[in-house]
């Protein structure tokens, strides 16, 4: 029987879930076994999966769950160096030549485990099945708001916690956009077309901004991006990856601009092709904002779970894309978890 071991997030502010108790009663219905961990976080409380059906397991027991359990977990593992033997199904970030993905990979090839990373479970046209892409946006853009209505006041960003639902989130931002007394700011969103910039054009417009929304074909030139300049903000969508262009380059903090905040929703400051080399960490909830030039100001917001900020719309609207794949777990020579294989095994040959 395939065994899917559900595990509590350990990283700080992530209350997500890939499986809602509906969806763990669908996979026992189909003659998988479920577990699932308690956790102190998690926005859907435990009560739903006892009474799916599933076993319950304690808090942060997955080391020691049957070798055979595939573990499925969101963010990433505690970076103790332990070797991993499981099969695991989360968001590696080791596929894009970020610096810190090889050590996870290491851990891999030391416990002979195998890692199905989410952003690359894929249809057989190369599309992702499931992706938090419009909550990311949705919650990115409303951050990266919060900070430029801050900086307006001559403050920094306060820390950003969860919210209830969407009504919650947007009542706030509202409330903030018109403490600082100013007309809404002029935004531009590059990569508008995909999951992550329609959340962040849908966000924009609910707050009454109509975005400049830019994609592959008024990128496609490489740069430079002066238009980018001219807005107060930069919602930056797209994916880092060989041959994106950089649309803020370290020569743009001086020059003469109207941006004030950038909101890297995509957030890969780690990879040699980040898109935005002015800044080389991620923030966090407790400082959203990093402040890269002071006069004029230009912050950057770059919070990398920031689908957590709505964390029961986003796991529902997640877990309902990934349910069909799920199923197929007793299978995993075929289909996306063939696919996710092969291209761990490429980047294993790498290390």
């Amino acid at each position: 029987m395939t065994h899917l071991w559900v595990r509590a997030e350990q990283r700080p502010n992530e209350e997500r879930v890939g499986l809602t108790p509906g969806g763990a009663a669908d996979l026992i219905a189909a003659g998988l076994r479920v577990t699932v961990e308690e956790s102190h976080a998690r926005a859907i409380p435990i009560d739903g999966y006892r009474a799916a059906g599933c076993e319950i397991a304690a808090e942060n027991s997955w080391p020691d769950a049957p070798r055979d359990a595939i573990i499925f977990g969101l963010k990433e593992l505690p970076e103790d160096g332990t070797p991993l033997p499981h099969k695991h199904i989360m968001f590696g970030h080791a596929f894009k030549g970020q610096h810190s993905g090889r050590a996870l990979l290491e851990r891999f090839k030391a416990g002979g485990g195998t890692l199905y990373d989410l952003e690359y479970l894929v249809d057989e046209n190369e599309r992702r099945v499931a992706a938090f892409g419009y909550w990311a946006g949705y919650a990115g853009a409303a951050v990266s708001l919060k900070c430029w209505a801050a900086q307006q006041q001559g403050v920094n960003c306060p820390p950003v916690a969860t919210y209830p639902g969407k009504d919650a989130l947007l009542a706030d931002l509202g409330r903030d956009l018109d403490a600082t007394g100013k007309p809404r700011p002029t935004a531009i969103v590059i990569g508008a077309l995909g999951r992550v910039g329609t959340g962040a054009s849908g966000l924009c417009i609910a707050m009454g901004i109509t975005p400049t929304r830019w994609d592959m074909a008024e990128t496609a030139h490489g740069g430079p991006f002066p238009e980018i300049l001219a807005h107060d903000l930069f919602i930056n969508c797209i994916f880092a990856r060989p041959g994106t262009p950089v649309f803020v380059p370290k020569s743009a903090l001086a020059a003469e601009r109207a941006l004030g905040v950038i909101g890297d929703v995509a957030c890969d400051p780690d990879s040699d092709y980040n898109p935005v080399p002015v800044y080389d960490a991620a923030t966090s909830w407790d400082a959203p904002a990093i402040r890269v030039h002071s006069d004029p100001p230009l912050d950057v917001m770059a919070i990398d779970n920031l689908p957590s900020l709505l964390p029961v719309e986003s796991s529902e609207d997640y877990a309902a894309q990934l349910l069909p794949s799920l199923r197929t777990l007793t299978d995993l020579d075929q289909g996306v978890w063939q696919r996710a294989e092969t291209t761990f095994g490429i980047h294993m040959k790498d290390l």
